[in-house]
């Protein structure tokens, strides 16, 4: 069993290409892309909408839910997040039919609302459990107000999806997610067509060109924040979803829609993974290296994970950079111990708006955190030789490992390399704890 670190590959510079920018910063950039070749389309004759009726549904669906986001914010006194509320707004206007009726463009400003509301108000423990614009499109739908039609799942609006939906899902590492739920979707809907005597070459294009599968795939499941932790989990939700999705069920009055096929998914998750915010009450920091430094918190509950895995801080602050308000950091912690979460991170100069308000905490301060998950894990067979591979500040997941009892009477060695000797950080705690380095 062999764990190491990511190598300078071109799969490895495209991530740190793509992580210069936040992943919501990316996402907004995208939808606005394919909100402008909406517009070309349109302009050119080729989309049944026309730019004012795409305008006034854009601007409708975009400025509602900014003001609903600066509301929501001064009523629960957070910081409201732009981009956030920007990709609420603009999913919202791929999935509505565009229209330039003020009472059809007053039910998708009420969408924006409802969705925007759904992350402060439908939460557990701080912890919001369903996709917003699904929310959204649902509650239009289950009220007859103004049905979601997926408009988006036009056959040339599939130049602009495709290439958008497979940065998203590189970029987040769900591609294995979404391609679980595309062939289960595309496949029975696929398989309705054949059964009504359609060729199934057509009925898979059909599935493709007049569904909104790559859509729903690239931008709507693969939500973070409504994802389980672990990655056999993902791919089962991607299963059900993709069931949901393509079979018309209906329960009393209430038919399945993607929408609706979403928000189940997201029960889902919610049932497997961290049911509930999660607080931390700094308790102290120190310098590893001259480059790095651990932060350990108190959890306000005991906080469930695995060694290995990691733990995904929030940090609203005023004037966030690119980089947003959420990074990622390996848990450095023993789960045994419930009183204490750790994590470690390399401090730079300048530093992002986030790790310099984060650095800046003083003992007492709290800090919230969105999720924690990876499959990052030794191996559930003891008897296995474990080799670990290490560089700089990567010794953070293997840290947590090495310190959790699964480590425990394991065959284990440990490849670290640094710049310096001065850069090799917890190297007396790894001799204390008899690991061969």
């Amino acid at each position: 069993f062999f764990m190491t670190v990511s190598l300078s590959t071109p799969s490895a510079r495209l991530q740190r290409l793509l992580g210069k920018m936040s992943m919501y910063r990316m996402l907004v950039v995208l939808l606005l892309a394919m909100a402008a070749w909406s517009f070309v389309l349109s302009l050119a004759g080729a989309l049944f909408y026309t730019p004012a009726e795409l305008a006034a549904t854009l601007a409708t669906a975009v400025v509602s839910t900014l003001m609903a986001s600066r509301v929501m914010g001064l009523l629960f006194r957070t910081f409201p997040q732009t981009d956030s509320a920007l990709i609420t707004g603009l999913l919202l206007f791929f999935l509505f039919w565009p229209t330039t009726d003020g009472v059809q463009l007053g039910w998708i400003a009420l969408a924006a609302l409802a969705a925007t509301a759904s992350k402060y108000l439908l939460v557990w423990r701080r912890r919001h459990i369903f996709n917003p614009a699904a929310v959204g499109a649902f509650a239009m739908g289950v009220t007859g107000l103004n049905a979601p039609v997926w408009w988006v799942a036009a056959p040339l609006m599939l130049v602009v999806v495709i290439p958008a939906a497979l940065l998203v899902l590189y970029r987040s590492r769900l591609l294995p997610m979404a391609g679980v739920f595309v062939a289960v979707a595309a496949g029975i809907v696929t398989l309705r067509f054949a059964a009504a005597g359609e060729p199934v070459l057509e009925g898979l294009a059909t599935a493709f060109t007049s569904y909104p599968v790559l859509f729903f795939a690239g931008f709507m499941l693969s939500e973070p924040l409504t994802l389980p932790p672990l990655r056999w989990q993902r791919l089962a939700e991607a299963a059900v979803v993709g069931v949901l999705f393509a079979v018309p069920l209906s329960v009393g009055p209430v038919f399945m829609s993607p929408e609706l096929a979403l928000l189940v998914g997201n029960l889902l998750a919610f049932a497997a993974g961290q049911r509930g915010g999660i607080s931390l009450r700094l308790r102290s920091a120190r310098d590893l290296t001259p480059s790095s430094r651990e932060l350990v918190f108190e959890p306000e509950r005991p906080l469930r994970y695995t060694p290995g895995q990691y733990l995904e801080l929030s940090l609203p602050h005023p004037s966030p950079d690119g980089r947003g308000l959420r990074r990622i950091f390996s848990l450095t912690s023993d789960p045994a111990d419930p009183a204490t979460v750790s994590v470690a991170l390399r401090v730079s100069d300048p530093g992002s708006s986030f790790k310099t308000r984060l650095l800046a905490l003083k003992p007492g301060a709290r800090i919230s955190a969105t999720s924690v998950g990876g499959d990052f894990q030794l191996p559930r067979d003891t008897s296995r030789k474990v080799l670990m591979v290490a560089s700089g500040i990567g010794i953070t997941p293997f840290l947590s490992q090495l310190r959790s009892a699964g480590a425990r009477d394991r065959d284990i060695v440990l490849v670290y390399a640094a710049s310096s000797v001065a850069e090799l950080a917890y190297a007396a705690e790894l001799a204390d704890l008899g690991v061969r380095v």
